[in-house]
């Protein structure tokens, strides 16, 4: 199993949640807390060698309260260019560590446990599984374990599609649908 200590894990929080309405996704309140602090906390658990959080700002409430769990704040100035740009600015943030792979989160996956997190490190070598992805048997998805090699492709990408291409090639690690599911519209919060 690779370490966690050799990764960096990318929390991916700015998006503009348009399916939503009005108030903002990720600090809707879910089980106690806001929604992205589920998906942090997990990370928290796993313990990488660095936490980064992509924000659309680095003064907002979502960024303090990210910032309180010892994340770096990666601002995406940009949102309105799709999962991509942020997805771009975290790697680039990422880049400038030693750690050898970028764990890909997304802040509005509520459910994805730590023990999932660790079964993608547990299959990822970055020589004969540079990419590792989470599959409800259906598609590969987000989280997803990427080599440092493959950081440059990924920054490269456009529009709402993200690393969706590299991850045609991941080993997949497979889980519930309930797990992976993500929280695009108020009706999915009674989720459970």
């Amino acid at each position: 199993m690779t370490d966690p200590g050799d990764i960096a894990a990318i929390l991916l929080a700015a998006g503009q949640s348009r399916r939503f309405g009005a108030d903002d996704k990720l600090l809707t309140p879910f089980d106690g807390e806001p929604l992205a602090l589920h998906a942090a906390r997990r990370i928290v658990a796993l313990a990488p060698g660095r936490r980064i959080a992509v924000c659309h700002d680095d003064g907002g409430a979502l960024a303090a309260m990210l910032a309180a769990l010892d994340f770096d704040i990666a601002v995406n100035p940009h949102p309105e260019r799709g999962l991509s740009q942020s997805l771009s600015c975290g790697i680039a943030e990422a880049a400038r560590g030693p750690e050898q792979a970028a764990l890909i989160c997304l802040a509005d996956m509520p459910f994805v446990s730590t023990r999932h997190l660790g079964n993608l490190l547990a299959r990822f070598d970055p020589h004969d599984a540079p990419i590792v992805a989470s599959s409800d048997g259906q598609t590969a998805m987000p989280p997803a374990l990427f080599a440092r090699p493959l950081f440059d492709r990924l920054r490269a990408g456009a529009g709402d599609r993200g690393g969706k291409a590299l991850l045609a090639g991941a080993t997949l690690v497979m889980t519930s649908r309930s797990e992976l599911a993500d929280i695009d519209r108020p009706e999915d919060l009674a989720r459970r």
